[in-house]
């Protein structure tokens, strides 16, 4: 598997954002070399773990504004890029990118970093491969905060907006990073935190991934995921642990699947889901501090939620 790596002058100047790479390697699925895979890990090593995933086009820098306030409260933040964004590697073919390859990697991320018990932070694509993992492997996760996510299955039409952004994902002619960021939040960014979205993308190399994450969504029954995510589906609909849904008031991609999540999963019910004002789609921009507020008001609720897990 060929790969690119970011080189690291391109992350010198980020703002907001003082904290160094951990480094993991990860089997890449086809026998070959591993791939490395970047992560911040800030807060005491004995302290409740907060696992934060993005999705697409972003990386761990769309977290900074959580990460410091986790850390503040006494949490562990542990904030990994999924391969090929970020800081980690990046396959140059679009067809080493599966969502079974994604999950792959996911797992190898978790399983090397000893993560147990584990409070998961998830939005977009880090919701489609962490609600995927906690329905396979429920026995990994004390409490679910899902933002602005889902886990689709195919059986259900997504919204006009998916397939308008996924028809712009494939023909534009180059991949507009920061651009994508900025227009799906409800605040102006700064134009140093957008350099920072573009910041691991030299060139159109090294975007195979992100041009491929939006062909990964299961978008019809058949879809190769789909069978997959429906046996997720059975495991989350088990699922008894806190589970706490967190999203923007302004997000035309994933409104309203903040229901479905509540009305399916059992560890849903009582607790006090939230819907943040004036957040849009990449929230964490938006409201990161008042993300991060819903995921240690959680944690200080329920803390005998780890109770039984290995």
């Amino acid at each position: 598997m060929d790969r690119l790596r970011t080189p690291d002058e391109r992350f010198a100047a980020l703002p907001d954002f003082p904290w160094p790479a951990h480094v993991i390697d990860v089997p890449a699925g086809d026998g070959g070399e591993p791939l490395r895979m970047a992560y911040i890990d800030e807060g005491p090593r004995d302290a409740p773990v907060v696992l934060m995933l993005h999705g697409e086009p972003s990386w761990s820098f769309l977290y900074r504004h959580v990460i410091r306030a986790t850390v503040a409260a006494g949490l562990r933040a542990v904030a990994p890029d999924l391969i090929g964004f970020g800081r980690s590697d990046k396959p140059t073919a679009r067809d080493d990118y599966s969502y079974a390859s994604h999950m792959g990697w996911l797992r190898g991320f978790v399983d090397g970093a000893g993560l147990r018990a584990i409070t998961l932070l998830c939005q977009d694509w880090g919701g489609l491969l962490g609600l995927r993992l906690a329905g396979e492997e429920p026995h990994r996760f004390a409490r679910i905060v899902a933002a602005n996510t889902f886990l689709p299955t195919g059986d259900v039409k997504p919204p006009d907006a998916f397939f308008m952004w996924r028809q712009f994902s494939q023909t534009v002619p180059e991949f507009p990073t920061s651009r994508i960021v900025g227009g799906a939040v409800a605040r102006p960014l700064a134009p140093d935190v957008l350099a920072a979205y573009d910041a691991p993308f030299p060139d159109e190399s090294y975007k195979a991934g992100a041009r491929q994450f939006p062909t990964l969504v299961p978008a019809s029954p058949d879809d190769p995921a789909s069978a997959a995510n429906r046996s997720a589906w059975l495991g989350l609909e088990r699922f008894e642990r806190p589970f706490v849904t967190a999203f923007g008031d302004s997000d035309p991609i994933t409104r309203g699947g903040d229901l479905v999540l509540q009305a399916r999963i059992p560890g849903a019910r009582g607790q006090r889901h939230v819907t943040l004002a004036r957040a849009g789609h990449f929230l964490q921009e938006d409201v990161g501090t008042e993300l991060a507020q819903v995921v240690i008001d959680l944690v200080a609720a329920t803390p005998g939620a780890d109770d039984g897990l290995p």
